[in-house]
């Protein structure tokens, strides 16, 4: 059973931008922002401050999920 991902809007230095994300993935955004004590855009720009050029920022948002779970 596969989930299609859906648009959600976030700013970043100012500007407007969307990421495709699963819910279960958008989910699990909240929740880590949450426990970092950071909203929504600023756990985004911390990601992107940090992701590879070469990574999406969806797949960047992603793999930080991934990590935030992993690690706990």
């Amino acid at each position: 059973m596969s989930e299609a991902p859906r648009k959600h809007s976030l700013t970043l230095g100012g500007h407007r931008t969307s990421v495709s994300l699963e819910d279960a993935f958008w989910t699990g955004f909240k929740e880590l922002a949450a426990a970092r004590g950071l909203g929504l855009n600023e756990a985004a720009r911390e990601i992107d401050a940090t992701r590879d050029p070469g990574t999406g920022l969806a797949t960047a948002i992603r793999l930080a999920v991934l990590r935030h779970y992993r690690d706990r």
